[in-house]
């Protein structure tokens, strides 16, 4: 039984599979209702072996086919104003490619450095309160020169190492632009879609990307992004998963620094 789940998992022992898929899972589920997956399933695929670049990249498959999950998900249950999405899209798509070639270049210390860095931040702001807004539909004319900008720099980021990208999407879309939470994830998912494909592609072309691990990873994430996507939280929901996300990654952390 072991030997078989090794052989279609591409070497992949059953305790590392098992965790892909069940950590994928819990990713899934907080990424498209929340913020943070990736500060679990990035780690992991470091502690199981995979160099920092290419533990990077090869999330993105993970990510690529979560979101693809998600976004067809929401599709199907009426998700609209997705012309709108296209436009934030564009610009994220560019600052993608620009953020996965810089990370193709950087060295494995210094990923590792700027990873801790970030996981912490991010928990900071994911326990910030999130304030009660007004919020109101998206139209194009609100799409202004510094929002576009803005989608630039999520793409940037989220092209490089996009751990937390989702609460980058919380700050601009919810904050700045005042559009509700739930439409807020239906175009978060859908541009982050949009653009790790070609940021997928630009790792896939350095030959970092570790398709076993990744789409192992993938089976979890999608499970979960189907879940997440169809569940409707509460706000004491999205709290505890809050709080059960910054204990994990506290773990995460201090295995980081201590190794």
């Amino acid at each position: 039984m072991t030997s078989d789940v090794a052989g279609l998992a591409g070497g992949l022992d059953l305790i590392s599979v098992v965790a892909l898929i069940a950590l994928g899972g819990v990713a899934g589920f907080i990424n498209v209702l929340s913020a943070g997956g990736s500060m679990l399933t990035l780690p992991l695929l470091m502690f199981l072996g995979l160099p920092p670049a290419q533990a990077n990249a090869t999330n993105r498959v993970a990510i690529a086919l979560q979101s693809a999950t998600a976004t067809s998900t929401f599709l199907k249950a009426g998700a609209h104003n997705m012309g709108v999405a296209w436009r934030l899209a564009v610009p994220a798509v560019l600052g993608a490619m620009l953020g996965a070639w810089l990370a193709t270049r950087i060295s494995a210390e210094a990923f590792e450095g700027v990873l801790i860095v970030v996981m912490v931040v991010c928990s900071i702001m994911m326990l910030l309160p999130t304030p009660r807004i007004d919020t109101r539909e998206l139209t194009p004319e609100r799409i202004t020169p510094i929002v576009l900008l803005a989608m630039f720099g999520i793409g940037l980021y989220g092209g490089f190492i996009q751990v937390g990208v989702g609460v980058l999407f919380i700050v601009v879309l919810y904050r700045l632009l005042k559009i509700d939470l739930t439409q807020v994830n239906v175009f978060k998912v859908f541009i982050v879609l949009m653009y790790t494909l070609p940021a997928l592609a630009v790792f896939v072309f350095d030959g970092q990307v570790r398709w076993a691990y990744g789409l192992v990873l993938a089976v979890g994430n999608m499970s979960g992004a189907f879940l997440g996507a169809r569940v409707n939280m509460s706000p004491a929901g999205a709290r505890w998963v809050k709080w059960l996300t910054v204990a994990v990654i506290f773990l995460i952390v201090l295995k980081l620094v201590l190794t």
